[in-house]
């Protein structure tokens, strides 16, 4: 796999401490595949890898203002939102985990939609750096990994699923979300990104 990292994004999609942990509102659905991958380990040694190279770092996050004024609940997951009262703008919940805090020079993305696109600057913050290269780690891989994926995929950016920093609530959600983005994406590990960049970065 070859990669210019002058040209690449890395994403990290939706690993907030209200999805990814136990005690978050949808930590009963994601938490556990989460932790059994390791997900949050492997995406931050992606970053990092990321962060060497130079190439762009970039975190989605899902939240809505207190009182969801900005929520239109058109889907059971959004419906869910609701319920639990959870991703409320400025909470602690709704944050990236602590071990996946954004650094100096890393973008945040904050949209209210399953796709990272929808309604939000990531289309334009990418092209103003001049990315046409985006892989993709967190969860969960058949929601908002594969909805902002598959919409990158349509705006034409080359596409690449992290396979092992992804994860679902279940293998087998995960299983099949890549199989079929392996219609619009590359499907690759986190081992062949880092050693792309790591390359890239040393050819310099």
């Amino acid at each position: 796999m070859d990669l210019n990292p002058h040209r690449s994004a890395v994403i990290a999609v939706h690993l907030q401490n209200d999805i990814v942990t136990t005690g978050g509102a949808y930590g009963g659905f994601f938490a556990a595949q989460a932790a059994s991958r390791d997900v949050i380990g492997v995406t931050g040694k992606l970053l990092d890898a990321a962060r060497t190279a130079r190439a762009t770092v970039l975190y989605t996050r899902v939240a809505w203002q207190p009182g969801y004024p900005d929520l239109v609940v058109n889907s059971p997951l959004l419906g869910m939102v609701i319920q639990s009262q959870c991703l409320v703008e400025g909470s602690k919940m709704a944050e990236i985990v602590p071990e996946l805090a954004p650094k100096d020079g890393d973008l945040v993305v904050t949209h209210q939609r399953v796709s990272g696109f929808s309604g939000s600057q990531l289309d334009v913050l990418l092209r103003a750096r001049g990315v046409d290269t985006l892989a993709f780690a967190g969860v969960a891989t058949n929601a908002s990994v594969e909805g902002t994926a598959r919409q990158a995929s349509d705006l034409g950016y080359r596409t690449i699923i992290v396979a092992d920093a992804c994860s679902a609530a279940d293998d087998g959600a995960h299983n099949a979300s890549v199989a079929s983005l392996g219609l619009l994406a590359e499907i690759a590990t986190s081992s062949q990104i880092i050693e792309a960049l790591a390359r890239a970065a040393a050819s310099r």
